[in-house]
């Protein structure tokens, strides 16, 4: 079965394609026979795989004779292989073998052999092959062997026994679910298998890798992943229902092409009358469909249940495993849906639901509420949607429990059908605020904050909804969790003032509003806030959520401000309590600060990183993965970006994407990942990172305007886009309420590095005021600075050491060496080699520009760019090498060149090809990483998914020995043939 995609490629099949070659022609001595027989399910390939084969051996110099048997029986004996002698007689224009291939065919035409003249007309086929061949090695490749007639079977027991002493090796395919019973083609496999040099082999559905690759390539791009998601699911990894699929998405047709519905129900319509029960049972199910389950819907005999399901399963439909029955492919469900009559489907679900209800557990809830509800039955679904909700929180499957209780919703609103009699229908009871209620919180814990706030406003408009001060403090939190911090703090702030709260709303606003100044980088006020929660919290009982938080917020202030012991001690015990509480939230926010206080103001880095991936694993597990693990994990990114392990910090932040985030946590994340793209020079993905966090920011997430505009301020100046940088730092500097005195020395150094490259690029005038304006914020910086805490003030000196030296460069346009190797020294210290790397760059500019200590200045070149070839930093190499090239400076550990006129010629092309350990792909791949492109870009290039091209880089990294992307390009370009 083959798709009209003609040209989509052969996915996933490279292992197998290697085995067939193996087994058909590299292992089989001369004068010995080989043969290996493909099953698999229609549509998994085969026909395709048999035409990729073939070619390849033909290529390797084999004679291959390609046939394809016909459902007619014994009607036309030997059909396939006249068949393949008539194809090779029209291609082939050797005479003596277009001679042989027809004196073959008059054998066939002359004789009409009885059962005593088969032997003879074996052994002159044989001698016929023998001369076709010519000294070749001969490949017989046959397509749909279930099909074969009786002269062809004996014909291959002949020739694959010995008996013909010739060298032939077979190739065939057959369809799995048409060996049933007592197809005559079952004995003659089971005699073949005897033979060592017979194989079989089942051909399986692609992987969920090889499945994207192919759609991509049909699409031309890769599916977004709900799509791939669909579209795995629906296709069980059938390569021609893929295509197919793919094709109608690329085409834009909605439903299913007629093709795909025809050839899935003659294969159900072949089934008998059992087996066609089963499957439309199983069909409609929620798989896996129990054996006991399905014994209970179909009311089938146990035996004649059992053969009914060995018939779907050997005419691959159902897949059976120790936990139930499940449809090979879920598009059949799709396609049997629609050939049931509405009252057969809900007398089928009905069924499902009475048997589900006569056994009561907790597990079968979500069950038994689709069941009830596809059999339009909604006050019977309603119960068990929302214990199935509720069961759901019970085990943290917050995502779960939102789907639910959505469910619930809807199933509330859903009249009731009318009685067979007539009669009024039962109305269903229910409290419609419980439900929007546990929908509301349940969204939110599943990261849809903007779901969250929707059912939140219905709440609200309930008139049996909580009251105004509850209805404020749950929009708060869903605001801050959306990323839109300004409206959250009005909402809380509402709470405090009001004379109507009550003192336990009022402890929960002040908690929390501590924890969200905190985030805000207002440590000073979060600290009063967070005391006023503790005081508020010593008299309302049952607040320990509130105290976890207070005093998260409260430790964070203290180690920032001043003392770091007490603070790090409030926050462990922030943490154990929490623990004991069990309350995920109180668990998640208890490691969320702690690592933020560790990786960022006190720079206890290698901890910090620690805390931060067991945090993540914690509240994974607690069911927070796509909202406080992603968080966590982004922290974790941005302490291993600091100390400059670049690769492994990828990974991390590759693994919480998968998450999909949404609001605030998205946020945190692409920051993390733009951090790395800029560090990398990757312009378009900073960019669009970039982008995406300002269309969320501009609902008011103010604690991320500052960390965005300076990362918008640094890809600016590595652009040569001085002016961009000056008006975001100018933006910052205009907008922050923070007191966060690194954050605010971190801004300042980008816009006086800013006004400096302008300054030495004369591309754009330097802005006094806004130099003035810097100067003025580095003095009120360095002053906070002195009453913060000691690792604060550590943290921000090194700020402040890279401010005074650009300003050096400001005022005599040249720099202070002296400067900036105070600034190189002091970020070691800190184990932060990118700014001391950067700093290196500049003391050995300005060295140079001083013409002295030039031998030193290249020492200092060297250094910084073996540590930005480390890191994989691509603009910072760039200007180090761009300096080096003014100056005359080797990079390496040679010695300069003598300061002679040089020819210009090509480099020399190594002695040994580095890129000879590297197959075909990775070559490509290495090629495509060289000219800058993403994983993701690559993928779109050469047909590959984005997981897949991970893979490639990773194996090319370890055959190369490099851990960067430039280093591997390096390699790349020296090794690229002219």
């Amino acid at each position: 079965m083959a798709s009209d995609v003609d040209t989509a490629p052969l996915v996933g099949r490279v292992g197998t394609m290697a085995t067939l070659r193996s087994a058909l022609l590299d292992d089989v001595a001369p004068g010995q026979t080989a043969a290996v027989f493909l099953t698999g399910e229609s549509g998994v390939g085969k026909t395709r795989l048999l035409t990729e084969v073939g070619e390849r051996l033909r290529q390797a110099g084999a004679l291959v004779l390609t046939g394809t048997c016909l459902d007619i029986g014994d009607a036309s004996p030997l059909h396939p292989v006249r068949q393949a002698l008539r194809r090779i007689d029209t291609d082939v224009a050797e005479a003596r073998t277009t001679s042989a291939v027809r004196g073959l065919l008059q054998v066939f035409d002359e004789e009409t052999p009885g059962p005593d003249g088969a032997g003879a007309l074996l052994e002159r086929v044989t001698q016929g092959l023998h001369l076709v061949a010519g000294g070749r090695p001969l490949v017989l490749v046959l397509d749909d062997l279930q099909w074969v007639d009786r002269s062809t079977r004996q014909l291959l027991l002949y020739l694959l026994a010995g008996l013909g002493d010739l060298q032939l090796s077979v190739l065939a395919a057959i369809r799995a679910e048409s060996l049933r019973g007592a197809h005559p083609l079952r004995r003659v496999l089971t005699e073949l298998r005897r033979l060592r040099s017979v194989r079989v082999i089942d051909l399986l559905p692609l992987d969920r890798a090889g499945t994207d690759e192919l759609a991509a390539a049909v699409v031309g791009a890769p599916l977004p992943p709900e799509a791939a998601d669909q579209l795995w699911q629906r296709s069980g990894g059938n390569p021609f229902v893929v295509e197919e699929l793919a094709r109608d998405r690329r085409d834009g047709r909605d439903g299913l092409s007629d093709t795909l519905r025809e050839v899935f129900l003659d294969r159900v319509d072949a089934l008998p009358q059992p087996a066609h029960a089963v499957v439309h049972a199983v069909a409609a199910g929620v798989e896996p469909v129990e054996h006991w389950l399905l014994a209970q819907v179909v009311k089938l005999p146990e035996d004649e249940l059992l053969d009914a399901v060995r018939e779907a399963v050997a005419h691959r439909l159902l897949v059976g495993a120790d936990d139930g029955y499940r449809l090979r492919h879920r598009l059949v469900a799709e396609i049997l849906a629609h050939e049931l009559l509405p009252a057969e489907r809900a007398a089928l679900h009905r069924r499902y639901a009475e048997a589900l209800t006569a056994v009561p557990a907790e597990l079968h809830q979500a069950r038994l509420a689709h069941h009830w509800r596809q059999a339009g039955e909604p006050a019977r679904a309603l119960p068990a949607a929302m214990a199935a909700a509720r069961e759901a929180e019970r085990l943290h499957g917050y995502a779960e429990a939102h789907r639910h209780w959505s469910a619930a919703l809807t199933l509330a609103a859903t009249p009731a059908p009318v009685p067979p009699d007539g009669g009024r229908p039962e109305p269903v009871e229910v409290d419609r605020a419980e439900l929007l209620s546990h929908a509301a919180e349940a969204a939110h814990h599943s990261g849809e904050h903007a779901r969250a706030l929707t059912l939140l406003e219905e709440l609200a408009a309930d008139p049996s909804g909580p009251p105004a001060c509850a209805l404020h403090i749950r929009r708060a939190r869903y605001l801050a969790a959306a990323g839109r911090s300004a409206p959250a703090e009005e909402e809380y702030r509402r709470v405090l003032e009001s004379a109507d709260c009550t003192p336990h709303e009022r402890c929960t606003a002040a908690a929390r509003l501590a924890e969200l100044l905190l985030h805000l980088g207002r440590y000073a006020e979060a600290g009063d806030q967070a005391r006023e929660a503790l005081d508020l919290a010593a008299e309302v009982p049952g607040s320990t959520s509130e105290v976890v938080l207070a005093s998260a917020a409260l430790g964070f202030s203290e180690a920032f401000l001043g003392d770091q012991t007490a603070g790090l001690a409030v926050m462990r015990r922030a943490l154990e309590t929490a623990e004991r509480s069990g309350r995920p939230e109180d668990v998640a926010c208890a490691y969320l600060h702690l690592a933020e206080l560790l990786t960022g103001p006190l720079n206890i880095l290698e901890e910090g990183v620690v805390v931060a991936r067991r945090g993540a694993e914690r509240v994974a597990e607690l069911g927070l993965g796509r909202t406080w693990e992603t968080r966590l994990l982004a922290v974790a990114t941005n302490g291993l970006f600091r100390v400059g392990q670049w690769a492994e910090a990828e990974k991390v932040v590759a693994t919480a994407l998968r998450h999909r985030p949404s609001g605030a946590d998205a946020v945190e994340l692409l920051l993390a990942r733009c951090r790395l793209s800029v560090g990398y020079g990757d312009v378009e993905a900073s960019d669009r990172d970039l982008e995406a966090v300002a269309t969320v920011l501009a609902g008011g997430g103010a604690r991320h305007v500052l960390p965005m505009l300076i990362l918008r301020a640094g890809l600016a100046m590595w652009q040569g886009r001085h002016d961009l940088a000056r008006q975001a730092v100018q933006r910052g500097l205009t907008e922050s309420r923070s007191d966060d005195v690194i954050v605010l020395a971190t801004l300042a150094w980008h816009g006086l590095r800013a006004e400096a490259e302008a300054a030495a690029s004369r591309t754009v005038e330097v802005d006094q005021t806004a130099v003035r304006r810097l100067r003025e914020v580095v003095e009120r910086v360095t002053r906070k600075s002195e009453k913060a805490g000691p690792p604060v003030r550590y943290v921000a000196d090194g700020f402040l050491a890279l401010c005074d030296a650009e300003l050096s460069r400001l005022d005599d346009g040249r720099g202070d060496p002296e400067l900036w190797g105070r600034s190189a020294t002091e970020w070691d210290r800190r184990n932060h080699p990118y700014p001391a790397a950067y700093s290196r760059l500049r003391q050995a500019e300005a060295l140079l520009a001083r013409r002295s200590r030039v031998a030193t200045a290249g020492k200092l070149l060297r250094q910084a760019h073996a540590t930005a070839q480390s890191l994989g930093a691509v603009p910072l190499s760039a200007e180090i090498r761009t300096l080096a090239g003014r100056a005359r400076v080797t990079l390496d550990d040679a010695p300069p060149p003598a300061p002679v006129p040089r020819p210009r010629t090509a480099p020399a092309t190594p002695a040994v090809d580095e890129l000879a350990v590297l197959t075909a792909r990775e070559r490509e791949v290495l090629a495509a990483v060289a000219e800058g492109l993403t994983n993701k870009e690559i993928g779109q290039r050469l047909f590959i998914s984005e997981r897949t091209i991970g893979v490639h880089v990773s194996h090319i990294f370890d055959k190369l020995q490099v851990r960067t992307r430039v280093q591997a390009t390096a390699i790349f370009l020296r090794n690229r043939p002219e």
